[in-house]
This record gives structure tokens, C-alpha cells and sequence, in this order.
């Protein structure tokens, strides 16, 4: 899932992509470097941020979704547009344009009729782990055992979807990291993937360029550490974690991530051939 963020204040890329044809133009470069599906997001999350306007977000996005929906190198890529949206309005307007999955980073808890619009729609929907909006999510993070604790919470939101009438094939679950967890739970949290694997659903990683990939080059200056750095920090992450059952990972930088992948299924392979050999 390559990651577009048309947004002036997200924490990595806010502000490249505002213009539509901006947004278009990356969206077909995420497309030829592998990305399976594009994620459009018109309002930031990043700590500390503060929401806009409905209408705005809607005016960022569904021009790129119309755009990628009639151009004929994104028809014939087979890729597909998931919409990065806390709305229930513009998550039903992005579908109608041709979005087939909704990836709610509230899990649909900052809009209480997200459930009830995703019912009377086919699309797949991202449930992700949430305690708060952005400019408070910071100090809710107080848990007993953060996998644990998040994998229970996920139940319930899911618990919550299916009891809305949203069937279970068509949900995929996201451990939320970076939402409510600082930097050392949120490793404890990818190291514990294992406790989101019981629930038995699709999982969604978005570790991408976040704030404890960073912690972790330097901890003294995590905000100091640039996109290219943390873009590799993501790959190998990525590689690692593909020892889990993941359904997917969103990055912002889809070539590098993919070529750790290849990497590791190389070796993946030649590892299952050897084994066959005196």
C-alpha cells in the first residue's frame, strides 16, 4: 500500500502533494515501483495535528480518486484506491468515485455512523487500533501489556462492525502504531504481532517513516532523522516482519520496501532449497 498524503501538515510529506495533479503523478510512480494499492488521505493524523473541515478533505480528494479512476495506465495496472478518512460521508462519497477499501485510523470511533454508511456498501474496511484525535492521543497511553491491550480493543471494535451489520470477510485490522503509544510500546507492539494473529483477520502494518522507526536510529534526535533514512529503517522492518501473516504493508516509499522484500524471499528460497540437498 503506497501512501499519498494530500495534506499540507503530515508529518513526512505534507504540503508535496496538494495539487491534484501532484497527487496523480505519485500515485502513478507508487504504481510502477509495485505498490498494490494506493492510500489517499486528506487530513493529517500526525501528533499534535488539528482537523479540518469535511468539506476540505473531500475537495483534496476525490479529484485525485476521479483522476486515477479514468486514467488508463492506473486501469490497467490493476491497482486499487483505499481511502485514509475518520468521515462516514467522505468515506461514502470516495467509494461511489471507485475506492474500494476504507482505512479508518479511529476504527470507526470519531465517527459514530461509519458503521451504519459502510453497511449498505461492498468495500473492504480497515479497522484500526485508536484511543484519541491527534491533538490529545499522546497522553492516552496507559496499558497494562500494549499487545495484549490492543489486540483486546480491536476485538471489541470489530465485535462492534460485525454487530453493525458489516460482514467479518470484509474487514482487516491495523495494530494503530504511533496512535496512543510511545516509542517503546510501539516495538513492544511489533514484536508482540503474534496476539493480533489469534483474532484471525487480515493485519495491516503502517510503520512507515514513523516517529520509533526514528527512536531507534537516534534517540537522542528522532526528529532529526530524515525520510531516506527512515525509508530504510521501514524496509528493514518490513523485511523482518515478514515471519508474521501480514495482509499488508503501508509505506511511503514502495521501491526501497519492495527490494528488501525480494531480498528476503530469495534467501527464503534458497534456505527451502538446500534443504533438500545433502
Amino acid at each position: 500500500m503506497g501512501v499519498i498524503n494530500i495534506t499540507p501538515d503530515s508529518f513526512s510529506d505534507g504540503g508535496q502533494f496538494l495539487d491534484s495533479n501532484e497527487a496523480v503523478k505519485h500515485a502513478l510512480e507508487l504504481v510502477r515501483e509495485g505498490a498494490n494499492i494506493i492510500d489517499l488521505g486528506g487530513e493529517s493524523t500526525r501528533p499534535g495535528a488539528l482537523r479540518v473541515k469535511i468539506d476540505e478533505e473531500q475537495a483534496r480528494v476525490l479529484p485525485v480518486i476521479e483522476a486515477l479512476m479514468q486514467n488508463a495506465d492506473f486501469k490497467a495496472s490493476g491497482a486499487i484506491i483505499s481511502i485514509d478518512t475518520m468521515n462516514a460521508q467522505t468515506a461514502a462519497l470516495a467509494v461511489a468515485a471507485g475506492v474500494a477499501i476504507v482505512n479508518d485510523v479511529s476504527g470507526g470511533l470519531a465517527d459514530e455512523q461509519m458503521f451504519a454508511e459502510l453497511k449498505k456498501l461492498k468495500c473492504k474496511f480497515i479497522v484500526s487500533h485508536w484511543r484519541g484525535f491527534s491533538e490529545t492521543m499522546d497522553s492516552l497511553n496507559n496499558y497494562t501489556s500494549v499487545a495484549k491491550d490492543v489486540a483486546e480493543e480491536l476485538i471489541e471494535r470489530v465485535a462492534k462492525a460485525e454487530a453493525a451489520g458489516i460482514s467479518r470477510d470484509r474487514l482487516i485490522i491495523d495494530p494503530g502504531l504511533g496512535f496512543a503509544k510511545d516509542i517503546a510500546q510501539n516495538w513492544h507492539l511489533v514484536a508482540r504481532l503474534d496476539e493480533l494473529e489469534k483474532l484471525e483477520l487480515p493485519i495491516l502494518v503502517g510503520a512507515s517513516r514513523k516517529r520509533f522507526l526514528a527512536g531507534a536510529l537516534e534517540p537522542q534526535d528522532a526528529a532529526g532523522v530524515s525520510n531516506q533514512r527512515r525509508d530504510l529503517a521501514t524496509a528493514v522492518l518490513t523485511a523482518l516482519l515478514l515471519q508474521r501473516k501480514l495482509w499488508g504493508v503501508r509505506v511511503h516509499n514502495v521501491a526501497t520496501t519492495l527490494d528488501a522484500i525480494k531480498v528476503v524471499e530469495a534467501l527464503a528460497f534458497a534456505n527451502e532449497e538446500s534443504s533438500g540437498q545433502s
